[in-house]
């Protein structure tokens, strides 16, 4: 369903990913680990179309990413959830909700899958009128799932959904994200977390320094004795 082809890019003069390819396909929950500047969150601007690659391709079924605005992402099916949450603090959280859903697709059927949305968070039903900027961390990161449900998506990518959060908070979290996937939602999601993640996942790719350099299911590569030295302390 998203496959990326042989993807470098960077930032200027400083080149950070280097001949990346992987795919993830329908329905399927996909991760991403690396040790920090390994270039996930990169890869993630490249498939937003935040950041032109210099070389391969980027693909979302027959539709080619890479050479389109970052505008029209949203309006062919993918959602970010981006590192940091980036919410509008003075809007309240429906009004974050409701702009999650501008594009023509997802606006005919937005009291729909706000109804759907507020199910799945029912905190953020009881907060619906409060200003985004005044929930708690954990709410926010809510917030920012949600609004980014609200667009409907093909696929959705989550950048660092824990960051910040308690331990407690991060469970959650990973709850609400397998519960989604459950649901039927196509996920790629970059995290540092990577015991837990690698637990709920299907399969992960490791990056290192811009390259993959491992991929299979999530459990097995949670048994990998390269993975426990590297990101477990094991």
């Amino acid at each position: 369903m998203l496959r990326l082809e042989r993807v470098d890019a960077g930032y200027g003069d400083i080149q950070v990913l280097w001949d990346v390819s992987f795919h993830v396909d329908r329905n399927e929950f996909v991760v991403l680990v690396g040790a920090n500047g390994a270039g996930k969150s990169t890869i993630m601007k490249c498939i937003s179309s935040l950041i032109q690659p210099t070389r391969g391709e980027i693909w979302l079924e027959d539709q080619r990413l890479d050479r389109v605005a970052p505008y029209r992402i949203s309006e062919l099916g993918i959602a970010h959830v981006p590192e940091g949450r980036q919410l509008f603090p003075e809007m309240s959280v429906r009004e974050n909700l409701e702009m999650g859903s501008l594009p023509a697709a997802a606006k005919a059927h937005r009291q729909e899958t706000l109804e759907w949305v507020l199910e799945l968070f029912p905190r953020l039903r009881e907060r619906r009128r409060q200003m985004a900027g005044t929930l708690s961390g954990g709410e926010q990161q809510m917030c920012a799932i949600a609004r980014g449900l609200m667009l409907r998506p093909k696929v959705m990518l989550f950048d660092e959904p824990s960051l910040g959060l308690s331990p407690l908070l991060t469970q959650e979290i990973f709850r609400l994200v397998r519960k989604i996937h459950q649901e039927g939602m196509t996920i790629l999601m970059v995290e540092q977390n990577v015991k837990q993640t690698l637990a709920i996942c299907d399969r992960a790719y490791v990056l290192e320094n811009g390259r993959v350099i491992m991929e299979g299911k999530g459990r097995e590569l949670l048994e990998n004795e390269e993975v426990k030295q590297a990101f477990l302390g094991i």
